[in-house]
């Protein structure tokens, strides 16, 4: 057994040799804390800083409000909503599915909000900016992600002006809408004007006027927290609000045509001619249009879009018909501008029309015919098709188609009417080029009765019949009246229609209003009860051929196969204040169905004792 003994010289050296390399190990530390205090506060200053100020206080851009929207009579169509909405900046979030698990819990999220946000979230997008998740919360809602706010980073509610159409489906086609931007409408608009800018107008005047509706993009610097919500407001530029913008267009006809096409499609279209104001402008069926403003569910979509009515479809300026008779005044007055027949001569109508050389038959609508004696009165009185054959081949198409596409016919002559279609006027070098054929006699017998291959929308037929009402005198369709209190201008316009014989338009009126007052008058049944004078024609255009040895039998066709019903007409004869031209597709009796929605319009604008807002009972 062994004792070591003690050193205690050995055992301070070794102490002290301890102290020294503790004590250089903390210099050293101390060393370099200082040497990064250094390089953090001196040499990094101003990034630090910079830093900072940006981590408390942001600048951010504020929504411009979007423009209102009235009729002409100061009936609101399109306003603006409160509403509050729950979104998300995605950088903000560390665990973006547990944070859609807890909002799910608290206020129930549809997998249609769940899908539409995460298509947004890949989809391009600016860094932090917030992606809406769900709209429209209720107060109890906005409580519950209050309460929770600790634990949702990067959820926010945001309060904001929403649009909305209070008429609703009433002008769906020509108001349009505004929905939620898509990646080409992000890429196509100005980045700064639109850096929160979630809605853009999508269709109509929402879309033709986006960038008066718009208005100007403000800014504000805010103090915010560790996770970017804003505590106060340091400095604030004001965002300037879109435009006011003042239609044409009356609401009390407007909603008067929807309610008359209840049931049925088509559209009608009502002008000024001393203007070229649009007074209505009716596609049937519709659609709410508040549908879209937040993004429509699949389900509603699809129930539009499958609807064998094509609710979502613009027949008034899309929709291509063939315009039948009532291109006859227009192509009556072609043959007296041509020479080719005068007020006096009368032709003899068996009830049929054959050119020299050819067999076929050209029948009239009536088919035991007009008579020994039908003049161009009486051929638009009665609409008598064999006259218009007759001298629909004398005149030829080298000069109707000319003295027709005055009227705008196969032309897109609004002036702010976005997305219109210009239809069809045939010629002989528009066979050739897409039929590649020769213009034959027949075709100009078929173009004679507004029939063949010529096509016209409903907007079309209302210009013309404005420009004719306004005896030549040329106004191109617009649907705004003022834009912030400033009219709109008319830069350029067709030019006006100058007869031979000026006193042509007055024997025509004669002769429309013969339409409406003489026995044998197409739209006679409109006589009863009319306080002005309303002139006019009706058409009916084929929609399925019937052979030569076949009569139209009604009964025996499906009713989506049975003739359109047109009608066009202005009033009062003697100082024209409204022109207006209706086609109700299939309704076969133009009479019997377009006539008398024309006339129901008609009615109202002319009778200025009726109330003018919105609680207008129709």
């Amino acid at each position: 057994m062994s004792f070591a003994l003690k050193d205690a010289r050995v055992e301070k050296d070794i102490f002290v040799k301890r102290a020294y390399l503790a004590g250089l190990f903390v210099f050293l530390l101390v060393c370099a804390l200082a040497a990064r205090m250094t390089f953090l506060q001196i040499t990094q200053h101003d990034l630090y800083a910079s830093k900072s100020e940006n981590n408390r206080v942001q600048l951010k851009t504020v929504e411009p409000i979007r423009g209102l929207i009235f009729d002409r009579n100061g009936v609101l169509l399109a306003e603006n909503l409160p509403s509050h909405s729950l979104t998300i900046v995605p950088e903000r979030v560390d665990d973006m599915s547990k944070t859609l698990g807890l909002i799910d819990a608290l206020i129930g999220i549809t997998y249609e909000e769940r899908e539409s946000f995460e298509k947004r979230v890949k989809s391009y997008r600016r860094p932090y900016e917030a992606i809406p998740l769900k709209y429209r919360l209720n107060e109890t809602e906005i409580a519950k992600i209050s309460v929770n706010d600790y634990f949702l980073a990067g959820v926010q509610v945001e309060a904001e002006l929403v649009r909305h159409y209070p008429m609703g489906e009433d002008f769906a086609h020509v108001l349009g809408y505004v929905g939620q931007m898509n990646e080409s409408e992000k890429k196509r608009v100005d980045p700064v004007q639109y850096k929160v800018t979630r809605r853009i107008g999508k269709i109509g005047i929402e879309r033709y006027y986006e960038k008066e509706l718009h208005g100007q993009v403000g800014y504000q610097k805010v103090e915010t927290n560790a996770q970017g919500r804003i505590l106060k407001v340091i400095e604030k530029q004001s965002s300037i609000p879109g435009k006011n913008i003042i239609l044409n267009l009356d609401a009390r006809l407007q909603r008067a045509a929807m309610e008359a096409f209840k049931g049925r499609r088509g559209s009608l279209v009502a002008m000024e001619p001393k203007t070229g104001g649009v007074l209505a402008m009716v596609s049937s069926p519709s659609f709410d249009p508040n549908l879209f403003v937040n993004g429509i569910s699949y389900k509603d979509y699809n129930a539009l879009r499958d609807s064998l009515d094509t609710p979502l479809f613009d027949r008034a300026t899309r929709g291509q018909y063939p315009p039948g008779s009532t291109m006859k005044p227009f192509i009556g007055l072609g043959f007296l501008e041509s020479g080719v027949t005068n007020w006096q001569e009368e032709i003899k109508d068996p009830g049929w029309y054959m050119l020299e050389n050819d067999e076929r038959v050209y029948r009239d609508w009536k088919r035991q015919g007009h008579g020994e004696h039908i003049s161009l009165r009486d051929a638009i009185i009665q609409s008598c098709d064999t006259y218009f054959y007759e001298m629909s081949f004398r005149a030829g198409i080298d000069n109707l188609h000319p003295f027709l596409s005055q009227f705008g016919f196969g032309q897109n002559t609004g002036l702010d009417i976005g997305n219109a279609l210009p239809a069809l006027l045939p010629d002989r070098e528009w066979k050739k080029t897409y039929r590649g054929r020769s213009w034959y006699a027949g075709d100009t017998l078929n173009l004679g009765l507004g029939q063949g291959f010529m096509l016209a929308t409903p907007l079309q037929l209302a210009t013309a019949m404005n420009v004719y009402a306004a005896k030549g005198e040329w106004h191109r369709a617009k649907l705004v009246q003022l834009i912030d209190g400033q009219p709109l201008l008319e830069d350029t316009k067709p030019e006006n229609i100058v007869l031979k014989n000026a006193d042509n338009w007055n024997k025509m009126n004669y002769a429309m209003e013969g339409v409406i007052k003489h026995y044998l008058g197409t739209a006679k049944g409109l006589q009863r009860n009319l306080k002005y004078r309303l002139a006019g024609k009706t058409g009916t255009a084929q929609i399925v051929g019937i052979k030569q040895n076949e009569e139209y039998d009604s009964e025996a066709l499906l009713e989506r196969q049975r003739d359109h019903a047109l009608f066009v007409s202005f009033a009062p004869v003697e100082d024209p204040k409204i022109a207006v031209a209706a086609v109700v597709e299939n309704g076969e009796s133009a009479g019997t169905t377009a006539a008398p929605i024309s006339k129901k319009v008609i009615d109202i604008f002319l009778n200025d004792d009726q109330p003018k807002g919105i609680a207008y009972d129709f």
